[in-house]
């Protein structure tokens, strides 16, 4: 995979710099794809994109613990009768995957940031994660851990 690149949404050039700000809660636009990648599936948001910022490295995500993991759980939760997804020859198709989950998550902080006014990403990141960790039994359907580690919706 150390080959390909994924693609950022050109839309979300702005938040995906504000995220990464001295200021910001990460340090690199692949970690904040990668946050919003999580948040997306979390949310249920797939967003497809057209126009593209600079691609990063695909390699970067990789060298990240999970990093690849991450994708790889994304393309079989959503594909979960399809066991060939993570064949070799697919890795395009999972990068894809990855790179809506991630638009739809952006599209869902930013729907946030619209709605309450404020700019503190931090805060409002360390929020959602709080919310997901602390996630009850009641709220466990919409539980990003649970869809990813769960194995009950596979058949193969």
């Amino acid at each position: 995979m150390a080959d390909e690149r994924f693609r950022r949404p050109a839309d979300h050039e702005k938040l995906l710099q504000d995220l990464c700000s001295k200021d910001g809660p990460f340090s690199a636009m692949y970690e904040a794809m990668m946050f919003a990648a999580a948040l997306g599936k979390q949310k249920r948001k797939r967003d497809e994109f057209k126009n593209t910022g600079e691609p990063i490295d695909l390699a970067r995500v990789e060298r990240r613990d999970f990093g690849e993991a991450l994708i790889d759980m994304l393309a079989v939760v959503d594909q979960p009768d399809d066991a060939t997804i993570l064949s070799d020859d697919r890795i395009k198709e999972r990068i894809r995957i990855f790179e809506e989950y991630a638009n739809g998550g952006l599209n869902y902080l930013q729907g946030e940031l619209n709605a309450s006014g404020r700019r503190d990403l931090t805060t409002l990141v360390s929020g959602l994660v709080m919310e997901a960790l602390t996630a009850t039994p009641a709220e466990e359907k919409n539980n990003i851990v649970t869809d990813l580690l769960g194995d009950g919706a596979l058949d193969w």
